[in-house]
């Protein structure tokens, strides 16, 4: 059932709008703030945003455009006073699937969101049957140069060159799926389909007919036949996201599909057989989950003949700093890319990131949202990253704001072959600053 989030900072208009919605059916969450809510979208996918557009602080509009660039899949409704139309009607212009005034009808609520949910698996549908397979991608980034994201990177290459089955595994927001699209456009079939599906997004029928197509007239609501991802994936990559929350009738009908290489259209007896090479994800430890029944022993052989784990950004610090560079480098619509202080950066550094890689570009995409360019400070920074404690002197897996800086800097340095001219444009500072940072610290080139 599809997922909505609901943004208001009035309690008691959200608490009504998430029970009407969800006594409809649908997976529905609450958000009390503009923040809120793009902290919960960095973290997971939603449908449908239905959000206020009068907030303290980020307001609906402004969380409109910031969904916007950041291509997220979600629909967005906003709720508006009488007073408010004109901004409502700016909305639209910006991408909003509609408007409702306040106080929303219910029925008139429900079905322009049906609309809009049926709007957002249109679109979905469309991409994976059309663009995603006719499109060759260009190759991935992957930003890093820690030596856990060397030797991920070595093991994915050795993966591309076999057509073994692959398991992902890693915290959620890690980038699974982008080391996927890396083996994917590494190996033999890369010029061959890249399908990605969630297989915790649909509920089992739909999730059957996702995977294995269907004849017109299977059940209700199929008017049409429909070509599943296994067949348009043929001499490519499948790649199945939170395979762990696969339920256990599914399970089978993969394994089955996996060990015979055919497959069948709901409706229909007739087979077809297709080379589909399978490369999974998961956040779970399916080890436990096989341990308590939750997960198939026999699938979890087929489907790891070798595994690749993608370590949580918290494992890996040296690697925020190029992050931070990477994503605040993009100038987005008109506004200038970032610069942080190197006192930014080091609270940066030391946060957790609970939500990882994706975390760590929200905050970023939220910072170019929320200043014109210009250097961010300290205080420019969400609270939960300014409340970081302070580094302690026992903690090894911290790095100084100096260490951060000489890693920064030597790695651009590498990165440019020790191209000084192009190396302060990286790094925008002029040469003789570069000079001395290079004298300073000792860096050399190895």
């Amino acid at each position: 059932m599809a997922r909505i989030l609901v943004v208001d900072d009035d309690s008691g208009i959200r608490d009504v709008l998430i029970e009407t919605l969800a006594v409809t059916g649908y997976t529905v969450a609450g958000a009390e703030s503009g923040q809120a809510a793009m902290d919960r979208l960095a973290r997971q996918g939603f449908d449908l945003v239905l959000t206020d557009l009068v907030m303290p602080g980020i307001s609906g509009l402004e969380l409109l455009r910031w969904i916007k660039e950041s291509e997220l899949e979600s629909e967005v409704i906003v709720l508006t006073g009488h007073a408010e139309v004109p901004t409502a009607v700016e909305a639209m212009r910006l991408g909003a699937y509609h408007y409702l005034a306040k106080p929303c009808n219910d029925a008139e609520l429900r079905e322009l969101v049906a609309k809009a949910v049926e709007k957002t698996a249109l679109r979905r549908e469309n991409v994976h049957l059309k663009g995603v397979i006719t499109r060759r991608d260009p190759p991935p980034v992957v930003v890093g140069e820690s030596q856990a994201i060397r030797q991920l990177l070595a093991a994915a290459e050795r993966a591309a060159l076999t057509d073994s089955s692959v398991l992902i595994q890693g915290e959620t927001g890690t980038g699974k799926e982008l080391i996927a699209r890396t083996v994917h456009l590494r190996s033999p079939r890369a010029d061959r389909p890249f399908i990605s599906v969630n297989c915790a997004a649909m509920p089992d029928p739909l999730l059957e007919s996702e995977f294995f197509g269907h004849t017109k007239g299977a059940f209700t609501g199929a008017v049409v036949t429909k070509v599943g991802l296994f067949e348009a994936a043929d001499g490519g990559t499948l790649f199945l996201d939170e395979i762990g929350e696969m339920s256990a009738a599914m399970q089978v009908r993969l394994l089955r599909t996996l060990d015979s290489g055919e497959v069948r259209r709901v409706g229909t007896e007739r087979t077809v057989h297709v080379n589909v090479r399978i490369v999974a994800a998961t956040a779970k430890d399916l080890e436990r989950e096989i341990a308590e029944h939750r997960f198939r022993a026999d699938l979890y052989y087929r489907i790891s003949t070798m595994i690749l784990r993608l370590p949580p950004l918290r494992e890996r610090r040296s690697d925020i700093p190029p992050l931070v560079h990477h994503f605040a480098g993009r100038p987005r619509r008109g506004r200038r890319p970032l610069n942080f202080s190197p006192a930014a950066l080091e609270r940066l550094v030391r946060y957790a990131w609970p939500g990882n890689v994706r975390e760590l570009q929200n905050v970023i995409e939220r910072l170019q949202l929320l200043n014109e360019g210009g250097e961010i400070r300290p205080e420019d920074l969400p609270a939960e990253i300014r409340a970081t404690p302070a580094q302690g002197p026992d903690d090894p897996t911290r790095l100084s704001l100096a260490e951060v800086e000489r890693l920064h800097v030597q790695r651009v340095l590498r990165a440019t072959e020790w191209n000084k001219s192009q190396a302060a444009r990286v790094l925008r500072v002029d040469i003789k600053t570069l000079n001395k940072k290079i004298h300073d610290d000792g860096i050399t080139r190895d």
